[in-house]
């Protein structure tokens, strides 16, 4: 369980219509949900989990998610970023500036013991841009980094450079939490709300918005094909 029952969010069976996943992995735990989940319960559950793997109490975990539509404050965000806050605004505690989430963007949030690998926060964000980069490629989508700018880049509709692609970690007593955002199909004025990471100059897609329509399940296997190479660049 990621919280005991009675705490902040109780993982029970079917409480956030969690699919069985056919993908397991012998050492971590992997959780898909097929319903959305509030964010700052999302927030509370994962914050207890990343205490638990830290005190040894808990596996590490993946978790694949949505969230009903709200705008994320990292450390370095700014005020005069939030551009109009039509949604429920939450501190997350993680590295970056303001962030939406909301359907048809899949999360993936990556909590995992850098006691047990390197202890090098730098090659832990690389390692999870280059998970997503490559599981992008796997629908015919070229994404890369992009030098001074935050998230995954790749072509839009009309050939302009646009973010596909969010990144935020946190790192606590080596064991990070939070992790990723892709879009998949969500709603793209949602994003008008915001500076998107503090970046104004470049604009912001998704797979469909490229014309490919890719479900949270084909996103979630295709991603969990690629987990062992994703955990080999952390040893």
């Amino acid at each position: 369980m990621l919280a005991a029952p009675g705490a902040a969010f109780a993982l029970a069976p079917g409480s956030c219509g969690r699919q069985d996943d056919p993908v397991a992995h012998p050492d971590i735990e992997i959780r898909r949900e097929t319903a959305p989940v509030a964010y700052r319960a999302a927030l509370a559950a994962m914050t207890e989990r990343n205490s638990a793997i830290g005190d040894d109490r808990a596996r590490e975990l993946v978790w694949l998610l949505d969230h009903p539509p709200v705008y994320t404050a990292g450390t370095s965000a700014v005020r005069a970023e939030l551009l109009d806050p039509r949604f429920d605004v939450v501190e997350a505690g993680r590295g970056g500036r303001y962030t939406y989430h909301g359907p048809g963007q899949r999360i993936g949030y990556v909590l995992l013991d850098l006691r047990r690998r390197q202890r090098d926060v730098r090659n832990f964000v690389h390692a999870v841009e280059g998970w997503v980069i490559g599981t992008l490629a796997d629908f015919g989508v070229t994404a890369w980094r992009a030098p001074g700018r935050i998230g995954i880049w790749t072509h839009g509709r009309y050939g302009d450079e646009a973010k596909i692609g969010a990144i935020g970690v946190r790192v606590r007593r080596w064991v990070t939490m939070h992790g990723f955002a892709v879009n998949l199909s969500p709603d793209l004025a949602h994003f008008s709300g915001i500076v998107p990471c503090g970046i104004a100059d470049h604009g912001v897609t998704s797979l469909a918005d490229l014309g490919l329509e890719v479900t949270a399940e084909a996103w979630d296997n295709a991603l969990l094909a690629r987990i062992d190479p994703f955990l080999t660049q952390l040893d």
